[in-house]
C-alpha cells in the first residue's frame, strides 16, 4: 500500500530520533546533517596520541571490512562517514594511488570502519554492509564517487535506491537492509567505540600503526608516515 506524504514524514522523523538515541529500527534515509555527531575537518597541529594496537584491532560485531595482507608490516585504519565530503575527496583522489602503492604491494593492511555523521550516512553504511555478492568496497567506492548525486538531493532515498540498483539491489533488498536491526546495531557499535575508546570525533580519522591522524591525508602525508 502506498504511503501518503504525511506517513513518509512520520517515518523520516522517527528515523532521526532512532539514530540519535541509538536504539530501534526504521528507515534511516534523510538529508545529511540531520543528526550530526561531529563535524568533519582536520585535527590541527596537536600531537597525535598513540593507541594500544591490541585494543584498536578489536573487530566490531559485523566483522572487519579490510583489504590487503593481514600480515603486512603496516596497519592503516580509517573511520569515515559516507556523507563526508572530506572522506569522498580522499577516496576519489588519494585512495586509488594509496591502494596501488601500499595495499596491493603487501605493505599495508587497510581496515575501513563506519563512523556515520548523520542518519543518511548510517543508511549508506548499512547498505554497503548488505552489498550483494560481498561487494562492500565496490559499493563504498560507488557511493563516494557519486556522493553529490545522492547525499545532497531533495529525495535521497530514491537517489540511493536508483544508484544501488546497478549494484544488484532490489526494492525489497534495499528496504530489508534498512530495517535490519543487527546491521544497525553493528554500525552504531563501531562508531560508539571509536568515540569512547579512541577519541574519534571527526571524519576522516586515520590510525597509522596505532597513531591517530585526524583529517584528510595526501599521498605525500602517507609517504612521510609510512616511509614511502
Amino acid at each position: 500500500m502506498a504511503l501518503n506524504p504525511r506517513q513518509w514524514l512520520a517515518i523520516i522523523v522517527a528515523a532521526i530520533i532512532v539514530v540519535a538515541v541509538g536504539v530501534g529500527v526504521s528507515y534511516y534515509v534523510t538529508r545529511p546533517g540531520s543528526v550530526v555527531i561531529a563535524s568533519s575537518g582536520n585535527g590541527g597541529d596537536a600531537p597525535a596520541p598513540k593507541t594500544v594496537t591490541s585494543e584498536l584491532m578489536v573487530a566490531g560485531p559485523l566483522g572487519e571490512e579490510a583489504l590487503g595482507d593481514p600480515k603486512a608490516p603496516n596497519v592503516v585504519i580509517e573511520y569515515a562517514s559516507m556523507t563526508c565530503p572530506h572522506c569522498a575527496r580522499f577516496h576519489n583522489e588519494v585512495y586509488p594511488e594509496f591502494k596501488k602503492k601500499y595495499i596491493d604491494t603487501g605493505k599495508v593492511y587497510f581496515i575501513f570502519r563506519e563512523y556515520p555523521l548523520d542518519a543518511l550516512a548510517t543508511s549508506a553504511s548499512m547498505l554497503a554492509r548488505c552489498a550483494p555478492g560481498d561487494r562492500f568496497f565496490p559499493i563504498v567506492d560507488l557511493l563516494f564517487e557519486q556522493q553529490t548525486a545522492w547525499a545532497y538531493v531533495q529525495d535521497p532515498k530514491t537517489a540511493l535506491l536508483d544508484l544501488l540498483k546497478q549494484a544488484g539491489f532490489t526494492q525489497e533488498s534495499f528496504n530489508a537492509c534498512l530495517t535490519n536491526q543487527k546491521i544497525l546495531d553493528g554500525v552504531n557499535w563501531v562508531q560508539k567505540r571509536a568515540s569512547d575508546k579512541f577519541g574519534v570525533d571527526s571524519t576522516p580519522t586515520f590510525f597509522f600503526n596505532g597513531v591517530k591522524k585526524p583529517g584528510e591525508q595526501t599521498l605525500a602525508d602517507i609517504d612521510a608516515i609510512l616511509g614511502g
